[in-house]
């Protein structure tokens, strides 16, 4: 196991690399940052010049990345261009969108899990076809319309919550966004539960533990779900850069100052530091995610060893 991780750490290397590298280029090449500070109007060349040379964008593209990968190793992800640190950003914006993935996630794993199980063991009774239409409805429609629905109903109509949360963003405030950024992919969760449910139900391991007389309750627990949460674990490891990442339409509808929203007013004004800084985070989400999805197959099947 040991060696396993080391490896994978050491594969993480290129991966974090190749990553960083081509959203720096994206950002760096496809765009003009100085045209971005200077508003409506060009920037005329003296001014140009100076912000270049300020922002270290008179360097080449490559000279640029390495300066600012020998940075991060340090801490530093640079300074916005209103002159606050990226890592200032990120220091208010990251707590907020880990307690928001944290709420989605939790629905997903509770909610999506739950009736996937249930739909599983109940697959062609009418509790089943009403929960996959209910999926299919819920991945059919985009989520700024669920969100902007439930904001409308539940904070305006109905007076139930507060539609926009505050800046603190406490844990009580992120329930109904949380559903809102997790609606999607709790469907898909609740359908992939179901399916490995069913396909697992026939198996042979599974006939010969209620064969011995194994309590039905140990069966579901022990044998069928355990080997049927495979894929679920895939999905939701892979959802958790995803929604940290996606949720800038979330934090829009809601007025949530996290990560999806610092990225929007970065692209939107063009700040490269900031863009380039939070999706660096994000890739380093993703890979220890990922590494930890990969251990946790050794939990939920035994046969599953690493060398």
């Amino acid at each position: 196991m040991g060696r396993y991780v080391i490896r994978r750490l050491l594969q993480m290397i290129p991966v974090f690399i190749g990553a960083t590298l081509l959203i720096f280029l994206m950002v760096n090449v496809m765009g003009d940052p100085i045209a971005g500070l200077c508003g409506d109007r060009a920037c005329d060349p003296a001014t140009e010049a100076q912000l270049k040379s300020e922002f270290g964008l008179d360097k080449p593209v490559w000279q640029q990345y390495l300066t600012y990968m020998g940075n991060v190793f340090t801490g530093d992800f640079g300074t916005a261009f209103n002159g606050q640190k990226v890592t200032e950003l990120m220091s208010t914006a990251f707590p907020v969108t880990i307690r928001l993935t944290i709420v989605a996630i939790l629905f997903e794993i509770v909610v999506g899990i739950s009736l996937g199980v249930i739909t599983g063991l109940r697959r062609g009774r009418p509790i089943d076809t009403t929960v996959l239409l209910l999926t299919l409805v819920v991945i059919s429609i985009p989520t700024f319309v669920t969100g902007l629905v439930l904001q409308l109903l539940l904070g305006v109509e109905w007076g139930w919550i507060n539609p926009a949360v505050s800046t603190e963003a406490p844990f009580s405030e992120l329930i109904v966004p949380g559903l809102v950024l997790a609606s999607v992919s709790l469907a898909y969760v609740t359908r992939l539960t179901r399916t490995s449910i069913a396909e697992n139900r026939r198996a042979d391991y599974v006939r010969t533990a209620i064969a011995k007389g194994l309590p039905r309750r140990r069966v579901i627990t022990r044998h069928l779900l355990r080997n049927s949460l495979i894929p679920v674990v895939t999905f939701i490891g892979a959802d958790v850069g995803a929604l940290m990442g996606g949720a800038i339409v979330t934090e829009r509808i809601f007025n949530i100052h996290g990560v999806g929203y610092q990225l929007y007013q970065g692209i939107l004004r063009q700040n490269t530091q900031t863009v380039v800084g939070f999706v660096t985070i994000l890739v380093l989400v993703f890979l220890a995610v990922n590494l930890i999805v990969d251990l946790l197959y050794a939990v939920l099947d035994p046969r599953i060893r690493y060398a």
